[in-house]
This record gives C-alpha cells, structure tokens and sequence, in this order.
C-alpha cells in the first residue's frame, strides 16, 4: 500500500520501505540510482504509483523528510538527464521526452491521487487556482513530451502534423485518465464485493427466518411435549450443519450423504437419536470405483428398514449407524442397546428382517448377518461386495 498522508509525491517510496521494514531515505536513494539508468527509476516509479493502492496512513511527513525527498527528485531528475546527454543524441532524444511526460503526469495524477469526494471530472471540489494550474501544467508537459517523441522518430513526409497533433492528443488523453479509471475500476469491484455480502446476508436471514425462527415457534408450542422439542432440535441442528459443512449434491453422489439423509428421515419420523460413523465413501455408478446403482439402492432400501426396526422395537433413544468402504466391499452396520429379540422365535409373518432387509440385498448379491440379544439389543451387518473392476483397481 502506498502512503497516502505521508506521501512527499506519490507515496511509492513509503509504501515499499513500510513493507520491507527499510528505513525510506534508503528506497528514494535506490530510485535516483534507477533514475540515473535511463530514466528506469522514474518509470517504475510511475507504474508502481498508478497500480498500487493508497493506503490509509494520515501522518504527514516531517519538515527534514520533506526537504531531503524534495532534494532526492530534483537529483534524480538530473541524474536521468545527464545519463541521456551522455549518451547518442537518439537515446536523449527517447529519454528527455520520457521525463517530461513523467512529470506532467505526475502533476495531474497528484490531483486525483486524494481519496476525497471528487466532483464529475475527478477533482476536489474545492479546487483552488493552484490545482488547476498544476492539471493544466501537467497536461501541457504530457502533451510537449508526446509530440516532441514524435517528432523525433516519424518521417513527416509520411504522416501529417494533424494526424500526429491526434495521435499525440489521444496519447495524452487515455495517459492523464489512468487515476480515473483505476478510481472506477476500485469503485467497481467494491461495489461488487458489497453486493456479494448482501447477497450473502440476505441469504442466511432468509434460512434463519425460513429453518431456525420457525423451528423455535414450533418449539414453543410445544413446550409440554419433551420428546416432540427434542426431535424438533435434533432436526434443526442436523439442518444447520448440513447448510453449514455439507456439499448439498451429497446425498446424491455418495453414500455416506445418502445413509446421512436417511438417518435424518428415521430420526424426524420416530423421534430417535441416530449416530451416523464412516470410514471411507463411495459413489453410485457403473464405472470402476464406484457401486453399482442397483446394489446402492438396495443397500439404502435395508438400511433404512433396518433403523426403523430399531426405531420401533428397541425402545431406546440412541441407535448407532456405522459404515466402511474397503477395497472389495461395503459394510453398513445398525445397532441399538435395546429390548433385543430371539431370531428362533420371530414370527413367520414378520416380512421386515427377511424380504426388506436380507432379501433385498442377497438378490444383488449382498450378505445380511444379524446378531440379536434379549436385553442386550440387536446388530444388523450389511455387506454389498463391489465388482470386478473395483476389485481390479483396488489390487
């Protein structure tokens, strides 16, 4: 950042001695050696000032600071002539219109540098004789400095003075215009950014008012229901995190999103509390790598059937689901520290355990092991091997 209250002419010489940690006495010796180089101190110079922003420092230089930076550009103005008299009469002839140009440029860039309210054209409004006799200054400067470069290196034979007092005009232009349109292009992208974070606010007012405010009412209303406020807040801190920390195209492509979801479904349904645990993740699809689209909806199918079991006849509140992705298989494991159940004695009629859960995955290949103790609560492991190809790449 450039100083901005400190400046003695642009303010580029604090700015890089603030960010190195130098002392600016040593960067303004450094730019009038440049200087000396063809005039490259003074060019930098330029650019530096026209791409770096201003800060927003408001201490103004000392009476010393000033006297010696002042001393350093009339030095380094001279040095970068002498350099161009001593050199051929066609590198003067470059150089000596570079440096007027320079500080014509300079003189009007100083007006519009100023991070005040400015009026239509760019300037103060409260622009003094002064101010505009520098811009005025400064313009003719720009627009000697062109013409005589030109002068210099066109054949007037072949162009006309018009086209080139044109040229030179335009060239002076668009030089003397580089404040005004980075200032727009600032204005611009602020705007933008602010835009973006209003967007932003009204996005999360708008899931506040939509999810949490409501859920609270609802809450309220049933404040003499334990159970229904604690299922309420079960799902809307499972919707917070999900809006917070989850990709929403995850329950799409995963199965770790898919079992997620699912689990929410069970837990608003029948008002349990469901521990979801993976280790590794895989996608639905044909292709190597991923689980094929039939085993994945069966996998899900008994997954689910599986909770609700729990749901329903373990009589507890907690019931925790576990999935692992390994190389050549996927397993998906449901257990609760309920009631439990002897497996010899579950009655014929009861379809859950064998077509919706066991039956649904041995059809595409899948394996169902249930462990079950009464009074010690009942695991339901899932397993779905992946193909060939998987098990090709995974090797």
């Amino acid at each position: 950042m450039r100083r901005s209250g400190g400046k003695i002419v642009g303010g580029v010489a604090g700015g890089i001695a603030d960010h190195i940690g130098v002392d600016v006495f040593k960067v303004r010796v450094a730019f009038v050696l440049l200087a000396a180089l063809g005039g490259a101190g003074i060019v930098i110079y330029g650019l530096l000032w026209v791409s770096v922003p201003a800060g927003s420092d408001v201490g103004p230089p000392s009476p010393i600071e000033r006297r010696r930076a002042t001393g350093l550009v009339i030095l380094g103005i001279g040095a970068s002539f002498a350099a161009s008299w001593a050199f051929s009469g066609t590198a003067a002839s470059i150089l000596v219109p570079i440096v007027v140009i320079a500080l014509g440029a300079a003189l009007v860039w100083r007006e519009f540098d100023d991070g005040a309210d400015r009026s239509a054209v760019g300037l103060s409004p409260h622009s003094t004789i002064w101010t505009w006799s520098r811009v005025i200054g400064g313009v003719a400067l720009v627009i000697a400095g062109l013409t005589v470069m030109l002068v210099a290196q066109v054949d007037f034979a072949a162009l006309g003075p018009s086209l080139l007092a044109m040229l030179a005009t335009l060239a002076g232009v668009g030089l003397l215009t580089v404040p005004l349109w980075l200032r727009l292009m600032r204005a611009l992208n602020a705007e933008r950014a602010a835009r973006i974070r209003n967007d932003e606010r009204e996005e999360i007012a708008s899931h506040l008012h939509d999810s949490v405010l409501q859920t609270l009412a609802l809450i309220q209303r049933q404040a003499d229901s334990p159970q229904e406020v604690q299922r309420l807040a079960r799902r809307q801190e499972r919707e917070l995190r999900e809006w917070l920390f989850a990709d929403p195209q995850e329950a799409h492509v995963s199965l770790v999103g898919a079992l997620r979801a699912v689990a929410g479904e069970v837990e608003d349904q029948y008002g349990v509390q469901i521990s979801p645990v993976a280790v590794g993740d895989v996608v639905p699809g044909d292709a190597a790598g991923q689980l094929p689209k039939e085993q994945f909806t069966a996998l899900l199918g008994a997954v689910r059937e599986a909770l609700v079991n729990a749901a329903k006849h373990a009589q507890v509140r907690d019931v925790d689901l576990f999935s692992e992705a390994e190389p050549s298989q996927v397993s998906v494991y449901v257990r609760d520290r309920g009631t439990g159940f002897d497996l010899d004695e579950v009655p014929e009629d009861r379809h859950g355990l064998s077509r919706s859960i066991r039956m649904r995955l041995e059809r595409r290949g899948g394996e169902v092991s249930i462990r079950s103790t009464v009074g010690r609560g009942t695991e339901v492991r899932m397993v779905v091997p992946l193909s060939e190809a998987q098990e090709a790449q995974a090797g």
